[in-house]
């Protein structure tokens, strides 16, 4: 086996060690047996289905939101094949972390001929204007929550010294490693990128590709697109409160707390967040009042149910695609 494919099998096998370590570590004790039963009796499964709606949707925007940003340098690809390439890369990310922009660049280049290139440059550039938003969020959000924090802890009685006290040294253990693994994993990135890829090449491509949404016609439809993906996100992670009876009271402001440090804890490449999501999600949980084993039961179930939606749509893109030819 030739050297790189070693390496990418490594690279792949720690990444599901790291997430499957830290679920291991979360639910070594667990009762596995009530989990079973709350989702057997207790659980609203319409609620569930309906979260998946929007599981759907946030990625149907993305696949109209890139094909407006592919238009204005003079790709014109289906809107289909947009939104299935979309769909694959989240299915193709579950078995290689982060390897899913490649993914739908590849997948727009083999069936409408669209420059592998100039469409990478546009993805960078679309995650650009979510990571500008997700900071956004997260400002408008802490600022918001100081008084809910400082009222939250005057009632009680606490404080943040007591709060970070029960914070276990696993705890800050599974912090620091999964911090110290995103920035090999981000240093790694950089330089594969400038040993292999023309840099310049790259940056060109950027630069294209921020023009390109600049250049966008109805960019008010844009900011809609935008806005859509995000929305969805959200309602596809706040409509799962109201499936539990230990959630559903928690309110909006909760939700979106727990859905910023969830957004934030995915950075670390392990398929689909897997383990720092739990771990980030439960613990905001149970700072908000929730029993650490009800917190661990919704982020199992949650977890798990949303994340089987993303090979699903993956073999229904498959398979969608094995009736079209590729482009000539």
């Amino acid at each position: 086996m030739p050297r790189k494919n070693i390496r990418n099998t490594v690279n792949v096998v720690l990444s599901i060690l790291l997430g499957a370590g830290i679920l291991w570590w979360m639910y070594r004790g667990f009762d596995f047996g009530r989990m079973c039963h709350v989702l057997q009796n207790e659980m609203h499964w319409g609620f569930m289905m309906l979260s998946m709606v929007f599981g759907v949707t946030a990625q149907v925007f993305r696949g109209l939101r890139w094909k407006q940003s592919l238009e204005p340098i003079g790709e014109h690809p289906k809107v289909s094949t947009c939104i299935h390439a979309v769909f694959l890369s989240y299915a193709s990310s579950l078995i290689i972390p982060r390897v899913g922009e490649v993914t739908r660049c590849g997948v727009l280049n083999r069936y409408d001929k669209v420059s592998f290139a100039k469409a990478f440059g546009t993805v960078v550039t679309e995650r650009i204007i979510d990571s500008l938003l997700i900071l956004v969020i997260v400002a408008a959000v802490c600022l918001s929550q100081i008084g809910v924090f400082a009222s939250f802890f005057s009632k009680t009685g606490t404080n943040f010294g007591h709060f970070f006290s029960q914070f276990t040294l696993t705890g800050y253990i599974v912090t620091a490693i999964c911090t110290i693994i995103t920035v090999c994993f981000l240093y790694w990135g950089l330089k594969k990128v400038a040993k292999f890829v023309n840099f310049r090449k790259i940056i060109d491509d950027i630069m294209e590709g921020v023009k390109s949404v600049g250049a966008v016609r109805r960019k008010w439809l844009f900011i809609l697109y935008t806005l859509g993906i995000w929305v969805s996100y959200f309602l596809h992670f706040y409509i799962t409160f109201f499936c539990f009876q230990f959630t559903e009271n928690l309110g909006v402001m909760t939700a979106l707390v727990a859905f910023v440090v969830g957004s934030i804890a995915v950075i670390v490449p392990t398929p689909n967040g897997m383990g720092p999501w739990h771990f980030a999600v439960k613990t905001i949980f149970v700072l908000y009042g929730v029993a650490a084993v009800n917190a661990e039961t919704f982020v199992l179930i949650v977890h798990t149910l949303q994340t089987a939606l993303i090979p699903i749509l993956g073999v229904f893109s498959l398979i969608c695609l094995s009736f079209r030819h590729p482009a000539k």
